[in-house]
């Protein structure tokens, strides 16, 4: 709309009526050519930065408003007559100013930060924040269950490198690494998200990128990532926190599984999967027995309970 109204603008000048008559017509058709150009290269550019964007309108204002301040400063000097050569002269001096506004505050936007369009915006994400996965987790396959419970309604962000990890683990030759990069591969089938790499900084890198959260059970990227001041979603940690809490005194059924270390201690597991150490039940591998907890260890691995004897359950 502006190309088109500064066109008519260019028809309607006293060149009509001179020996070139066909030149505010060709400065139509230019402008609107232009026009088209502008819009054809804005929709080529699909992602355009907010300090671009503002550096090039304050620059526009900024460079309008020294045209004014020129025009009236050069005004005793500046020809009058013809009366177009005269809005052609101030049109080229606002194109001029404009220009070199612009041009400078594209060129020093990321050296000053004092004007309000220089203001850098931090990036902020609003609603729920992606969860990037980690090999481990996803080998683990727990993570699968807890997405089916719709606990987490977070999008999951699978990196392409951490589907190339799985595949080179499931082409393994060794046979327990190959089953755990296969039932990997089976977990991503059931949460539809597919992607690869194999650096645990890189993934760290994805998820400080994206503002988001690493989901994994691996003790040492939990470690680098707050390194990086990454959140991090443990799922043992998260499983040891919703583990029922024994306190000294209680008591509990467990069956036991083995004989223990010591003398005369038989081992079993809750259904969570804590391990329960009991004394004075060694010879009751594979039965249901009733002991009393003596004490809870919590470990970097999970929590232990230990515990005495009582009597068959």
């Amino acid at each position: 709309m502006l190309a088109i109204t500064l066109g008519f603008r260019f028809v309607q000048t006293d060149m009509l009526e001179s020996d070139k008559a066909w030149l505010p017509w060709f400065g139509f058709l230019s402008v609107l050519l232009i026009a088209v150009a502008v819009l054809i290269g804005d929709s080529l550019i699909k992602r355009k930065r907010l300090d671009t964007i503002t550096a090039f309108y304050f620059g526009i204002v900024i460079g309008l408003f020294l045209t004014y301040v020129l025009h009236i400063a050069l005004t005793p000097i500046m020809p009058t007559e013809p009366e177009w050569l005269a809005e052609w002269l101030k049109l080229a001096l606002a194109t001029i100013v404009c220009y070199s506004s612009i041009s400078i505050l594209l060129q020093t936007k990321d050296d000053f930060r004092f004007i309000i369009p220089y203001v850098e915006f931090a990036k902020e994400i609003k609603g729920l924040k992606p969860y990037v996965l980690d090999t481990s987790v996803v080998i683990d396959g727990r993570i699968a269950d807890v997405i089916e419970t719709r606990v987490i309604d977070n999008q999951l962000i699978m990196p392409q490198f951490v589907i190339a990890e799985l595949q080179a683990i499931a082409d393994s030759s060794d046979r327990l690494r190959r089953s755990r990069g296969r039932r990997g591969l089976d977990i991503l089938n059931r949460l539809r998200q597919f992607a690869e790499q194999p650096v645990d900084q890189k993934l760290v890198l994805l998820a400080k990128h994206l503002d988001g959260k690493v989901v994994t059970n691996d003790y040492n990227l939990n470690k680098v990532a707050k390194l990086h001041d990454v959140g991090v979603i443990n799922l043992n940690e998260l499983s040891n926190a919703l583990k029922p809490l024994f306190l000294p005194g209680e008591t509990l059924e467990v069956r036991i599984i083995k004989q223990g270390e010591e003398a005369g201690q038989g081992v079993g597991y809750l259904e969570d999967g804590t391990m329960v150490v009991i004394e004075g039940s060694r010879e009751f591998v594979h039965q249901e027995v009733i002991a009393t907890v003596t004490s809870v260890l919590q470990t970097s691995a999970g929590r232990m309970v230990f515990g005495k004897f009582e009597h068959m359950a």
